[in-house]
């Protein structure tokens, strides 16, 4: 059952990725994470933000990006959904390096930064309809 849960919609401007990352951890925040939890989960939201931003819309600025969250006990489920072009292979684009936009220098290491903060992630891409991106992370005292 979800404790709590919010929707967020804004363009796909690169300025709005600094808004993304600080409302979701302001979100998260009812659970005391620590500040390396909330860096970590800022860092996981900026890459699949940028992501959008870049490789979803390549880089227009008037999409919607959306952010759904939600806590269920302290387990947190980030989801960043774009309407873009889609990942036509997700296994190739979350090897490590690998890059569909070169020419723009990009390192490659966005799905694997995801990956390395977040206990889990999924990506669910169709080719023309867009991407969604699930990223989970459990607050449980140790």
């Amino acid at each position: 059952m979800v404790d709590n849960r919010i929707k967020i919609e804004f363009l796909s401007k690169s300025q709005n990725e600094s808004f993304a990352r600080v409302a979701v951890s302001a979100f998260i925040a009812q659970l005391d994470p620590t500040i390396e939890e909330i860096t970590d989960i800022k860092t996981a939201v900026s890459e699949a933000v940028t992501n959008s931003i870049i490789h979803g819309y390549e880089n227009a600025e008037d999409k919607i990006i959306e952010i759904e969250v939600y806590i269920e006990g302290k387990e947190v489920t980030i989801i960043i959904s774009d309407n873009g072009v889609g990942i036509e292979n997700v296994e190739i684009a979350r090897e490590p390096l690998y890059t569909s936009r070169p020419d723009l220098e990009r390192s490659g290491m966005g799905f694997t930064v995801m990956e390395t903060f977040m206990d889990s992630l999924e990506v669910v891409s169709e080719k023309g309809r867009g991407t969604k991106v699930i990223m989970k992370k459990n607050f449980v005292v140790s």
